[in-house]
């Protein structure tokens, strides 16, 4: 019952933060990948934060806090292959604009950076400063260096671009839609912190290991958010806010992994865990290819009349991760 509240709860209220999101994006002139990269994703993204400062900081669970940061990142790209299989017409990503191929490009970038630092902490100590591991400092660097040039590409392509959405909220200043954006905002954070309590209690009734509780059953908890706020883009139809909102939130998922990195105390958290999260990070990279290669290829095609060629190799992906993840002998 709390499960499905949270979800109750993030439903209602992510509708609303895309409404005025959307609407934000329109009265500054920014755009919706922006508004989507940046201060949605980061909205929907809280809740993996507090979730693996959890894990790390108070239970010591450190396969808790880097399956829940990677494997939201799988869960997040699956997600455009469920808007395929609700979209009505083109597919998604064949209506999606091009310049999402430069977040999803630093997508890859960051997740690579974390791979890096698995595969380093398994051949020995990767100890940087204090209990700080090296691959920190780079995922911070990376985050920032994309952010700055994402802000800087969109900042040009406004000043290039004369046409402009049509106000749908012509009575509202931005402030009184920024007031409002911020109460949807608080009640999807709220509810979705809670949710990795709720499903903690849940695996544990199950007997679920760390390594597949974190990647699937927590970061699946953690992930709601983006979905529904994702749903909620496509029903209003703002697809970029959407596809900006999945790369927005995949790459706040590596910075969280550097922040968790700080407040986990006994050393490194890369090499206090199961090499078996270079998976996700891997499939995560994989995943982001597939999408990079729809957005330029744009094929209206669909299969069977209900998802994409690029969806379907997202649902495969995915299924693979978890196969990988929790098949016999797995750990």
């Amino acid at each position: 019952m709390s499960f499905g509240l949270c979800v109750a709860v993030i439903g209602a209220a992510g509708f609303k933060l895309t409404t005025y999101g959307d609407a934000i994006a329109d009265k500054t002139g920014m755009g919706g990948t922006w508004i989507g990269l940046v201060l949605i994703a980061t909205v929907t993204s809280l809740p993996e934060l507090a979730a693996g400062v959890t894990a790390v900081a108070v239970a010591l669970l450190p396969d808790i806090a880097v399956g829940d940061a990677l494997g939201s990142c799988v869960y997040n790209l699956l997600i455009l292959a469920i808007m395929d299989l609700f979209k009505r017409g083109p597919p998604v990503l064949a209506e999606a604009r091009q310049e999402h191929v430069l977040s999803a490009g630093f997508g890859i970038l960051l997740l690579g950076g974390a791979a890096l630092g698995l595969i380093a902490a398994a051949s020995g100590d990767t100890r940087l400063v204090g209990h700080v591991g090296f691959a920190t400092p780079t995922l911070v660097l990376f985050y920032l260096v994309a952010i700055r040039t994402l802000y800087r590409y969109q900042e040009r392509e406004v000043k290039s671009f004369t046409e402009r959405e049509p106000d749908r909220f012509p009575d509202l200043t931005l402030r009184q839609i920024g007031v409002r954006y911020a109460i949807a905002a608080l009640f999807v954070v709220v509810a979705g912190m809670a949710l990795p309590f709720v499903s903690e209690r849940i695996s544990a009734v199950m007997g679920w290991n760390q390594s597949f509780t974190g990647t699937l059953f927590t970061a699946m908890s953690t992930s709601l958010p983006e979905l529904v706020v994702t749903l909620s883009c496509l029903r209003i139809g703002a697809i970029d806010l959407a596809v900006g909102n999945i790369l927005g939130s995949n790459l706040f998922n590596m910075l969280i992994l550097a922040i968790d990195d700080l407040f986990y105390a006994p050393g490194p958290l890369l090499g206090a865990v199961s090499p078996l999260h270079l998976v996700s990070a891997v499939t995560a990279m994989t995943m982001t290819g597939v999408l990079i290669a729809g957005v330029f290829f744009r094929s209206n095609q669909r299969v069977l009349r209900r998802t994409s060629w690029t969806s379907l190799l997202l649902f495969i992906l995915f299924a693979i991760n978890t196969w990988l993840i929790y098949r016999p002998g797995g750990h």
